[in-house]
């Protein structure tokens, strides 16, 4: 076996150079970041625009079926041909997309164009993390990581303001305000390539290998379904035809990828025998549960402030900054610890530990909770998901060879990404399926106040449209007790537009706003049971010695001792006088042609 060369020399990279990838690292990231933040803070206003309310969900189910499943592709491809091109490739397919979403006239090319942006996605959060398991020994690496939590923090405070921004103007420069929301991108992709091609300069050494297509394939063949199913189950019903119909497509998908899996080996997308490693097989099951509490739970929050607190979708997400504030201050406080000490497992066991209690406490908040009480526990809530997030990554990069360290970050990015999706329709089909019910019972209780029945019946109150149609629900439903029926009150439109709420009466608006809390308890109380779980699986974790060296390294000393080895199991001609020639005794002697020529012993 001849063994591979590498492409260049690996020097020993310099802080100063560490922190100029780092500079590229950011720059792709940030892209990723601040896109998330201002499409949702616009999204209700491009869906107006283009004519498409109810189609909105599809524009966030595309682009996360792409993103899910670029994010191993993108892992594996980098192992294979370097994480540079695989880098600026995922750059260049974002921009593209976010270029093709400005232009988009109706809400289906949207979806689709969206879909483009999630190929590009899926590279940019996954492959800044291998990148810097390349660079950075594992001991030192979680001080690094606090720099991408700084990003998202930045994109957390300019997001909805920017996106606020582009959504309430009319027009910019010729074009409808909201098209920005994707153009910004272009500026910061071309800063992000500039600066990546500049300073980002990773050896890498490429070996024989094969491309894991039919993998890639039964992979989307198994994901798409299942991600179409827990974006739109809720809607087409759980038990409906297509439902059914979906999650057997899935399952037969995923089987066939574990076996195409075992069939290829060491070449898969996604090699089983890391499982064979408990750190990587706990540290996935963990991100999977992990995943489901903190999406899930981070998917109310902002209706919460939206529809209870009257907030708008600018002000809302500048309401999540304690949030953000306690996720930065767990995973600094946690790097710069693990860096000292050296021990990663006491932080994602005590970090899931304040994610249950924080779900237990947002489960005690109501529509009159001050809102400061609100944000103390996202700051706690926040402290529990930096302390968990960056240690588990940290923990499954240093079990793994460090020729599989693209591999490993992208499945632990995929895992929580997953848990993040079935976490989001978990929890949302608890709120729709139980907000109705719960807003009918507030209203119920409110009739019993004689102050309630009052505002029902006040002339100035019912000259507002909105008033007064609430006034005929509560009307005709008590009709309906009376003739012996079953009321209603449309209580679940509030979630599909909650602009009316504005317009109620605040006596009036209370009963839909108390339900809707009630009914968000409801989730967090399982979001805290589904972390229960998580934190018996981090505790049994186990806590391996971290590496001193970068993976960068590791993979220079594996290639020179293997070429070590070639050269020394290499046999060495024998060096012989030019005038020598060997006789057909096996002797080296002169040239019998020549005269005066002596017998010579070969040495």
């Amino acid at each position: 076996m001849t063994a591979a060369a590498p492409t260049e020399a690996a020097p020993a990279l310099t802080q100063r150079q560490i922190y100029a990838i780092f500079g590229g690292l950011v720059a792709g990231m940030f892209l990723a970041a601040l896109d998330q933040t201002i499409v949702a803070t616009a999204i209700r206003t491009i869906a107006d625009d283009l004519q498409g309310l109810s189609l909105q969900a599809w524009t966030t189910t595309a682009y996360l079926i792409t993103a899910t499943i670029t994010t191993p592709l993108y892992g594996k491809l980098s192992d294979l041909y370097g994480r540079k091109p695989l880098f600026l490739t995922a750059i260049t397919v974002f921009v593209a997309g976010s270029v093709l979403c400005a232009f988009a006239t109706s809400m289906v090319e949207l979806a689709l164009f969206r879909a483009v942006q999630g190929l590009g996605a899926g590279g940019l959060f996954s492959l800044a993390l291998a990148i810097v398991g390349d660079i950075v020994p594992p001991r030192e690496r979680a001080r690094y990581q606090g720099f991408f939590l700084a990003v998202f923090g930045t994109a957390s405070v300019l997001g909805p303001v920017v996106g606020g921004f582009f959504a309430g103007a009319d027009s910019l420069l010729g074009i409808t305000g909201w098209r920005w929301v994707f153009l910004v991108n272009v500026p910061v992709g071309a800063v992000a390539l500039a600066v990546v091609v500049r300073v980002l300069h990773i050896p890498h050494t490429r070996r024989p290998h094969r491309i894991d297509w039919p993998g890639a394939l039964l992979l989307a063949v198994g994901l798409v379904p299942l991600l179409l199913l827990a974006e739109q189950g809720r809607e087409w019903g759980w038990t409906s035809n297509r439902s059914l119909a979906l999650a057997a497509v899935g399952v037969v998908g995923l089987v066939g990828f574990v076996l195409a899996e075992r069939r290829i080996g060491d070449d898969a997308l996604l090699p089983l025998r890391l499982f064979r490693s408990r750190t990587f097989a706990l540290g996935s099951v963990s991100g999977l549960v992990i995943g489901m509490a903190m999406f899930g739970g981070l998917a109310a929050l902002p209706l919460y402030l939206q529809i209870v607190k009257g907030q708008s979708p600018t002000v809302a997400g500048l309401a999540l900054l304690p949030l953000t504030l306690g996720i930065m201050t767990g995973s600094i406080t946690s790097g710069q610890l693990i860096a000292r000490t050296g021990r990663y497992k006491v932080f994602p066991v005590v970090g899931t530990s304040l994610l249950v209690v924080g779900l237990v406490l947002f489960a005690q908040v109501t529509a009159t909770t001050p809102l400061w009480q609100t944000s103390l526990v996202m700051v706690l809530f926040g402290l529990g998901l930096g302390g968990t997030m960056q240690p588990l990554v940290l923990a499954v990069q240093n079990a793994v060879p460090a020729t599989d360290i693209g591999v490993a970050t992208s499945s632990a990015t995929f895992f929580r990404q997953m848990g993040g999706t079935l976490g989001t329709a978990v929890f949302l089909s608890i709120l729709f399926g139980t907000v109705g019910d719960r807003i009918a019972q507030r209203f119920a209780t409110a009739l019993a106040d004689p102050a309630f029945r009052a505002t029902l019946t006040d002339p100035a109150v019912l000259a507002e449209p909105a008033n007064a149609e609430v006034a005929q629900q509560l009307a005709d439903a008590q009709a309906a007790v009376a003739a012996g029926g079953t009321p209603a009150v449309a209580g679940t439109g509030v979630l599909d537009d909650s602009s009316f709420l504005g317009r109620l009466d605040p006596v009036l608006a209370f009963p839909f706003q108390a339900g809707f809390a009630d009914a968000m308890q409801l989730l967090f109380w399982v979001g805290a049971a589904i972390t229960v779980v998580g934190v018996v699986v981090v505790s049994l974790l186990p806590e391996e010695p971290l590496r001193t060296q970068s993976a960068l390294e590791e993979r220079e000393q594996a290639l020179a001792a293997e070429r070590a080895a070639l050269a020394a199991a290499t046999p060495v001609a024998p060096v012989a006088s030019p005038d020598a020639a060997e006789g057909p005794d096996g002797r080296l002697g002169d040239d019998p042609a020549r005269p005066g020529s002596q017998p010579q012993t070969r040495a």
